[in-house]
C-alpha cells in the first residue's frame, strides 16, 4: 500500500480527534440541557402543586372541597396539557381539574406524607405527586395526594430545538477549524518542504549543502545530513586521489608497451590490433579504478546523457560486428538522463549490447524510457537463440558463460549485475516476444 503523506496523516488524526471532541461535547451539552429543562419543569410543577393546595379546603366532615376557579386558566381548559388531580390515601381519585376530564394517572406505591414523587408516564407526561396529611377540627387525620401533570412535548420541543441549534453551530465551527487546521499544517510543515527543496538542489548540483534557516527541531537533522554529504564527498575525493596516483603509475608501463608496438616490425594489421587493445587496456584501467571507489547510488554526482552514450556504444559495436551487418533499432528520448557515473552506464549498456551483438542474427532493439519520477528502464533485445531460463541466474556469476564456443571471459554480465545492484537498480532477463531471442531489462 502506498504510504500517505505526513500532512494527510496529521490532518486525518487531528480531524478524528476534533470530531470526537465535538461529538462528546454535543452529547454532554444536550444531556445537560435536557436535565436543566426537566428540572425547570419540576420546579414549575411544584408551584402548580402549591396553587392547587391553596384552592383546597377541608370540611368538618373530612371531605375535601375545591374552588371552582384556579389561578392557572389552563386547568379550566380541556386538553390544555396541564392537569391537576387529588387522590385519597387509597389512591382513589376524588377530584380532577376541568382540563383532565376523562383522564386519570397512576399513583406511586407507598408514598408518605411530605414526600414528593416525580415520574414520566408512557404518554410522555411529566407528573409531580405530593402527599399531605390534613387534620380536621375534630382531630381526625386525612391523607391526600395532590398531583399535577403536564405534557412533555414542550420539553421535547425545547430539547430538539436546542439540539438542532447545537449541532448546526458545532458543524460550522468544526468546518472552520478544519480549514484553519489545513493552513496551520501547511505552515508548520513548510520547513520540511524547504529541506526537501534544498536536497533536490543538492541532488541537481545547484547546492553543496543544506544552508537554510530551519527550526530548532530540524537543525539536528540538517546537521546530520550535511555531515553525511561532507563525509561522502570527502571519502570519494580520497579514493579518487589515491586511485589517480595508481592509474598514473600504470600508465607508464602501458606507454612503454604502446611504444614497443609502434616500433615493432610485425604486420600492420596485427600492429593496429595490438595498438587498439593497449589503448583499450588503458581506458579499462582508468575506468575500473574509478569504479572501485563507488559506494552506492550517488545522485549528487550528476547525470548522464543516455542517448549520447548509446549512440557511441552502437557506433563502436557496429564496426566490431560489421560482418553481421546488424540493424540497431534505438528508441530513446533525446532528453533522457540517468543519475549515475558515465562510466557505469557505459559498462552496463555496453556489456548488454555487446552480448546481444555476439548472439544475434542481425537485429538488436534498444529501448530507454522513463518510468516515474527519476526512474529509467533500459531494455536490450536480440533475435538470437536466447538463453534457457534455468541458466539466467547462473550467467550473472563471474566465470559462467552460456556457450563456451563463443569468445568471452564470462564476467560481462556479472559486472552488469554488480553495477546495477550498486546503483540500487534491478536486472532481470526473459525471452524476447518481439524478436524471439533474449531480452534484458534494467531498472535504474
Amino acid at each position: 500500500m502506498k504510504p500517505r503523506s505526513l500532512s494527510f496523516n496529521l490532518l486525518f488524526a487531528a480531524s478524528i480527534i476534533l470530531a470526537s471532541f465535538f461529538a462528546i461535547v454535543a452529547v454532554i451539552l444536550e444531556q445537560g440541557f435536557r436535565e436543566s429543562a426537566e428540572q425547570g419543569l419540576k420546579e414549575k410543577l411544584q408551584i402548580q402543586i402549591y396553587a392547587v393546595l391553596s384552592a383546597a379546603e377541608l370540611m368538618p366532615n373530612g371531605e375535601l372541597k375545591m374552588q371552582s376557579n384556579l389561578h392557572e386558566f389552563r386547568f379550566a381548559t380541556p386538553g390544555s396539557g396541564l392537569y391537576a388531580f387529588v387522590h385519597d390515601e387509597k389512591s382513589a381519585q376524588i377530584w380532577r381539574s376541568k382540563s383532565a376530564v376523562g383522564l386519570d394517572i397512576e399513583m406511586p406505591a407507598d408514598i408518605k406524607a411530605g414526600q414528593r414523587y416525580f415520574a414520566i408516564n408512557e404518554a410522555g407526561q411529566f407528573i409531580l405527586n405530593y402527599a399531605i396529611i390534613w387534620e380536621t377540627e375534630s382531630g381526625q387525620e386525612k391523607q391526600f395526594i395532590f398531583s399535577v401533570a403536564e405534557d412533555g412535548q414542550f420539553v421535547v420541543n425545547q430539547v430538539d430545538s436546542f439540539k438542532n441549534f447545537l449541532w448546526t453551530w458545532l458543524a460550522g465551527i468544526g468546518l472552520i477549524l478544519a480549514i484553519i487546521q489545513v493552513f496551520v499544517l501547511r505552515w508548520s510543515l513548510k520547513p520540511l518542504r524547504a529541506i526537501v527543496a534544498d536536497l533536490e538542489q543538492i541532488e541537481s548540483g545547484a547546492k553543496n549543502r543544506l544552508q537554510g534557516q530551519y527550526p530548532f527541531e530540524l537543525q539536528g537533522l540538517a546537521g546530520n545530513l550535511n555531515t553525511l554529504i561532507s563525509s561522502e564527498r570527502a571519502h570519494l575525493e580520497r579514493y579518487r586521489n589515491t586511485l589517480a596516483d595508481l592509474a598514473h603509475s600504470l600508465k607508464t608501463p602501458l606507454a612503454i608497451l604502446r611504444g614497443l608496438v609502434s616500433n615493432s616490425t610485425m604486420p600492420s594489421g596485427t600492429q593496429d590490433t595490438l595498438q587498439a587493445q593497449v589503448t583499450r587496456m588503458d581506458e579499462i584501467v582508468e575506468y575500473q579504478l574509478k569504479r572501485a571507489a563507488a559506494k552506492g547510488q550517488k545522485k549528487i554526482s550528476g547525470s548522464v546523457d543516455a542517448r549520447l552514450v548509446l549512440d557511441k556504444i552502437v557506433g563502436a559495436l557496429a564496426k566490431v560486428y560489421a560482418d553481421k551487418n546488424i540493424k540497431f533499432d534505438i528508441n530513446c528520448n533525446d532528453q533522457t538522463r540517468i543519475y549515475c557515473e558515465e562510466g557505469d552506464f557505459y559498462e552496463i549498456a555496453g556489456n548488454l549490447i555487446d552480448n546481444a551483438g555476439k548472439w544475434c542474427q542481425n537485429k538488436i532493439k534498444i529501448d530507454l524510457k522513463s518510468s516515474g519520477q527519476q526512474s529509467v528502464i533500459l531494455i536490450v533485445e536480440d533475435d538470437g537463440p536466447g538463453i534457457p531460463e534455468d541458466q539466467l541466474q547462473a550467467i550473472l556469476q563471474r566465470g559462467i558463460r552460456a556457450d563456451e564456443k563463443v569468445k568471452g571471459h564470462g564476467i560481462g554480465m556479472a559486472i552488469v549485475n554488480e553495477l546495477v545492484a550498486l546503483l540500487g537498480g534491478k536486472l532481470y532477463g526473459e525471452a524476447s516476444v518481439a524478436l524471439g531471442g533474449m531480452k534484458w531489462v534494467v531498472h535504474f
